[in-house]
């Protein structure tokens, strides 16, 4: 895996051994930010069942001020760790190790700070994410329950967008209140990017 553009264009990103983890591979995510790239430059990211933080990194690289990294196994957050490290991006993030959902109802009660413009303030206070990136295990029910949180705590930025990624035939998302704005197929990945 590698940074594909931007700052940091070309740094290779630890990859996770064994089967825990599933990384978005370089042709999926190249293919992903052709989809977003008008989003950029923007102000937050959220990188939720973060893996390797390869998406958030990825985003960083291309001008998003500040990504929260979200991801619950200790080996994987370490790896997230070491990608930002490595790629001199840590300064501009933030990494929590627990459950996304839980995080997901922190955010919403104003327990989780992040840093911006100098300056440690609950996520509350802040105007939302400009870009959540949802890529958690395939057919846990993960991603509808995510997306049912996000859209209840209203989570985005007034033009934010969120990019899920299922597998065909994954996980029905066409009715958690937000808009399909597009969906592409890569093998068995599909690639979802929706509004409020």
């Amino acid at each position: 895996m590698r940074i594909i553009s931007g700052k940091k264009r070309g740094y290779k990103l630890a990859s996770p051994l064994g089967d825990g983890t599933r990384p978005t591979t370089d042709r999926v995510k190249e293919s992903l930010f052709n989809i977003i790239q008008m989003r950029f430059p923007c102000r937050l990211v959220l990188d939720l069942f973060a893996g390797s933080g390869a998406l958030g990194i990825e985003a960083l690289s291309r001008g998003a001020d500040y990504a929260v990294f979200v991801e619950n196994s200790r080996k994987s957050a370490e790896l997230v760790n070491n990608n930002l490290n490595g790629s001199g991006r840590q300064e501009f993030s933030v990494l929590y190790q627990t459950d996304a959902i839980n995080f997901l109802d922190k955010l919403f009660d104003g327990d989780v700070m992040v840093t911006l413009d100098g300056k440690s303030i609950p996520f509350k206070l802040t105007h939302g994410f400009d870009i959540i990136f949802l890529d958690p295990p395939y057919n846990k029910g993960l991603l509808v329950k995510s997306l049912n949180k996000i859209y209840e705590y209203n989570l985005l930025s007034e033009n934010g967008i969120i990019v899920a990624e299922t597998e065909t035939d994954g996980e029905d998302i066409t009715s958690t209140g937000f808009d399909i704005l597009k969906s592409s197929r890569y093998g068995k990945t599909v690639i979802t990017v929706m509004q409020r």
